[in-house]
């Protein structure tokens, strides 16, 4: 009943969709200095949530404060599987849907404001730039479409499906596609910057930070290429395919492979800092890590959420869930939330992992959180799309 999933449990208890072998692309990139004016507005208002993981280098921390008793303030119905992580920009929900559609909803009631119907489902993340949003489908079709009304602005066609969520920098947007390119298109026009081809689909959502983006693949090299021209500047070789974005904390990488290792790498020397392998089984990562201060948060297909410290990936404490976890964690304050393949969405403890709240959605939880302007959205696969907040 809907009425029983909108009660909201509170604990004090310690402690998805499969995917085809998907891969990541790390790419390190020279960003120039210039911005265009709807990312420099983006910047100042500071707690919004327009990307994948909240901002360009994918630290899944967000920078939005969240009430500290959370209800449940809206729900609203796609009525189909909603596994995209939803973009929060002004006073907006953007994201997409199994159905093939992108919906924009008020973020204060939940009402649709418009909804823009793509060539196939719809499973990455929109990302929010100057006015635009841009997401890919399942068909392989990138769209820009205006944010305030929904009109279709251009389409950019590739040659495989696209799950890679896009990230935005110096007037461009970056795009994977499972045809093993990584895209760097304008985004007022859609014209073609460059692209640069892997050995392996790029799956991942390109991690943008210090002027970099870095990108790594299922042939197991991390890729640094320079954003101007698309040429590759160097490689480090990972020796594991990765299906998760990685995070940077303004020092290092971290990255989650997909037999299940924790990585810690290098920018600069282009090394590994440690590699931690999780001792229990080789199970999964999928979900892409978090990061903010001395922890980074790593969640997997083991139905685990671990704590590691950034320094020597020392584990910190562990959080058991009863199903498999591929939605992402994101850092808010002293919580991590997290959706699980057990119909749950969870907070716990950032210091010690005790479990704090859950949500009983009743429905697997792929999708990863969006946190903005005080707000929690996130989406179920039995379609519902929920908003919790004071």
């Amino acid at each position: 009943m809907r009425e029983q999933k909108e009660k909201a449990v509170m604990t004090n208890t310690r402690c998805g969709v499969m995917k085809t072998c998907a891969c990541v692309l790390l790419v390190v990139t020279i960003c120039g200095c210039e911005r265009d004016a709807g990312e420099a507005r983006q910047s100042q208002r500071g707690s919004e949530w327009p990307v994948f993981r909240g901002d360009r280098a994918q630290t899944g921390a967000a920078r939005s404060s969240l009430p500290e008793e959370l209800r449940l303030l809206w729900t609203y119905e796609a009525e189909t599987a909603v596994v995209s992580t939803a973009a929060i920009v002004d006073q907006a929900v953007y994201v997409g849907t199994g159905g093939g559609r992108v919906l924009a909803l008020d973020l204060h009631n939940g009402g649709l404001l418009w909804q823009y119907k793509a060539g196939g489902a719809v499973e990455a993340a929109p990302a929010v730039c100057g006015g635009r949003v841009f997401v890919g489908d399942m068909a392989g079709t990138f769209h820009a479409v205006d944010a305030a009304t929904g009109a279709k602005l251009w389409t950019f066609p590739t040659g495989g499906q696209i799950i890679s969520s896009a990230n935005c920098v110096a007037g461009c947007v970056l795009v994977g596609s499972y045809d093993r390119f990584l895209y760097c298109l304008d985004q007022r026009t859609g014209a073609l910057r460059w692209k640069f081809e892997t050995e392996a689909q790029v799956h991942c959502s390109p991690c943008v930070a210090n002027g970099q983006v870095v990108i790594a693949g299922c042939d197991g090299l991390v890729r640094m290429i320079d954003r101007s021209s698309g040429e590759q500047r160097g490689k480090l070789d990972l020796g594991s395919n990765v299906a998760a974005s990685p995070a940077y904390d303004g020092a290092f990488f971290y990255v989650a492979t997909y037999d299940g290792r924790a990585v810690c790498v290098d920018p600069v020397s282009h090394s590994v800092v440690w590699d931690i392998t999780e001792p229990e089984a080789a199970a999964p990562f999928y979900a892409s890590p978090a990061v903010a201060g001395e922890r980074v948060v790593f969640a997997g297909r083991d139905r685990v959420v671990r704590c590691l410290d950034t320094a020597e990936g020392k584990e910190l404490w562990r959080f058991r869930t009863r199903g498999q976890v591929d939605s992402s964690p994101v850092i808010v304050g002293r919580r991590v939330f997290v959706g699980s393949g057990d119909g749950v969405l969870y907070a716990v403890d950032f210091h010690n992992g005790q479990e704090l709240w859950r949500f009983p959605a009743g429905s697997p939880v792929t999708a990863s959180p969006a946190v903005g302007r005080g707000r929690l959205v996130i989406g179920a696969e039995d379609g519902a799309i929920y908003c919790f907040g004071k």
